[in-house]
């Protein structure tokens, strides 16, 4: 084991900005960072679990909304990428805020980001078992198989991360394909479904194309709301920057190629299958919608296909979720901006394995209290709901440091003022305002929630001022940095 460099309280040595001697590098190809950045994102078990409350919302506009909201997304998955030549670390917002707003804020957004993965990822693993058993027909799973099967699913991914990202990329596009190809192939098939005008579907008329939707019920802001968030999860391709080959280059532009994809994905799937059934059905089966529509296409060989999709999709975030949360943390640790015994890494696997084991323990323990402990469900619910606002804020956060650390550039061309100024702070304005109209949204109706995101907030104070004051991070004496007009022309010429 390797302890990570630059932890000395006393003398405050410079820390380790460079850490290709550490993790393994160029381990993994831009194909292979791409999928893992859509596999954190799920899609077939976003799918399953919006599909029909996506269709309601939008009046089926969904197409347009879907593609709009991509936007933003392209926007800043682009400021992510402009980062990422210039410090391409796998702590990446938390050191790009840090070293280009302010380090308190720094760690305050690693901090969310440990929190938004971890949740999140749980989220993914308390379904594991009923989604495992659907694929065999199982109607419900009880506690104990559920619990069995989702502790069996960390520990194999668990060891998948300890023995290298290679492996584990491997296994996340053998699960993708897989994926991908069922889900795309059934919403092609619901297309033609819907165009060939079976019985009991919901024919394809203007509304589908405009923001108002069928007979102008559309809710646009709620829309959005859902639309944002489903997307989450692409920028995974940036915390194992180190990692990949071109560790400058090819993470932040598969950043981009995720989001693009994505958004090809979540249109075609919510297009070709929200009409497959009329929306009193469609509603009716709202949890379990993408599995119901597939068994009205193609009876329970095509469920089960598409429950074998859910599951696989389940099962690769679960794997991303460690990935990912044990090199944000392995970043933070290397600052000792957490306990310097999460940057060690093993001389075999060259894989943060402390770090790995920290968090695939936080996962297993958070989804057993879940399933066990019935009472605790509720503030549970109330954590997982916030996931989206807390990856909103990390997305603003660093679109914020992009257009801090590169205003010189920003002013030195009107191209650059408008390509990574204007829009970039417009696509950050448009996601905190739909922050802002979701915590209003929850303030009226579940309060619990935004007391939860007050809650977690108030913790990464607490972990701050530890990091500060107790172990001494020399994170918090870094001098705030900004590119000049001319730095690395080569590299930043296509921002």
């Amino acid at each position: 084991m390797i302890a990570g460099k630059g932890l000395g309280a006393a003398a405050a040595p410079e820390p380790v900005l460079d850490r290709q001697d550490l993790l393994k590098p160029d381990a993994i190809g831009i194909a292979q960072a791409t999928v893992i950045g859509m596999a954190t994102s799920a899609p077939a078990a976003t799918v399953a679990i919006s599909l029909a409350l996506i269709a309601a919302t939008t009046a089926y506009s969904s197409g347009i909304i879907l593609l709009i909201a991509a936007v933003p997304m392209l926007i800043i998955a682009n400021a992510y990428r402009r980062l990422n030549l210039w410090s391409a670390n796998c702590g990446a917002s938390f050191e790009w805020v840090g070293r280009a707003i302010n380090p308190y804020l720094g760690f305050l957004t690693g901090w969310l980001m440990i929190v938004t993965y971890v949740v999140g990822t749980v989220a993914g693993t308390i379904v594991i078992g009923p989604s495992v058993l659907a694929v065999t027909g199982a109607a419900t799973a009880g506690t104990g198989a559920s619990l069995a099967i989702a502790a069996a699913v960390i520990l194999v991914m668990l060891v998948l991360a300890v023995l290298g990202i290679r492996i584990s990329a491997r296994a996340q596009i053998g699960m993708a394909v897989v994926e991908y190809v069922i889900i795309i192939g059934v919403a092609i098939t619901g297309l033609v479904w819907v165009l060939s005008h079976h019985a009991g579907t919901y024919p394809i008329t203007s509304g589908w194309f405009s923001l108002s939707g069928v007979g102008g019920h559309s809710d646009v802001m709620g829309a959005f709301l859902i639309v944002i968030f489903v997307y989450g999860g692409w920028d995974g391709t940036l915390y194992v920057n180190e990692e990949v080959e071109h560790r400058k280059v090819y993470p932040g532009r598969a950043a981009v190629i995720a989001v693009a994809i994505l958004a090809l994905i979540y249109t075609l799937v919510q297009v070709g299958l929200q009409g497959v059934v009329s929306p009193a059905k469609l509603q009716a089966n709202g949890g379990s919608a993408l599995v119901y529509v597939a068994q009205v296409m193609g009876g329970t060989a095509l469920a089960r296909a598409v429950a074998l999709a859910i599951a696989l999709s389940v099962i690769a975030g679960t794997g991303t979720g460690i990935i990912l949360g044990a090199r944000i943390v392995y970043g933070m640790a290397t600052y000792r901006a957490l306990p310097g015994f999460f940057a060690n890494v093993s001389r075999k696997y060259s894989t943060p394995v402390a770090s790995s084991l920290l968090i695939g323990v936080l996962l297993a323990a958070l989804t057993a209290v879940y399933l066990l402990a019935t009472s605790l469900q509720s503030a549970f619910g109330d954590v997982i709901a916030i996931v989206g606002q807390l990856l909103a804020l990390l997305y603003i956060l660093t679109t914020l440091a992009a257009l801090i650390y590169y205003r010189r550039r920003i002013i030195a061309s009107w191209r650059d003022a408008i390509v990574a100024g204007v829009l970039p702070l417009g696509a950050a304005g448009f996601l905190a305002y739909i922050v802002y109209r979701s915590v209003s949204s929850a303030w009226d109706g579940s309060r619990a929630q935004v007391w939860t995101l007050l809650g977690v907030v108030a913790a990464g104070l607490v972990m701050m001022l530890i990091a500060r004051f107790g172990l001494r991070s020399v994170f918090f004496r870094l001098p705030r940095e900004s590119a000049s007009p001319e730095q690395e022309p080569t590299a930043t010429a296509s921002v």
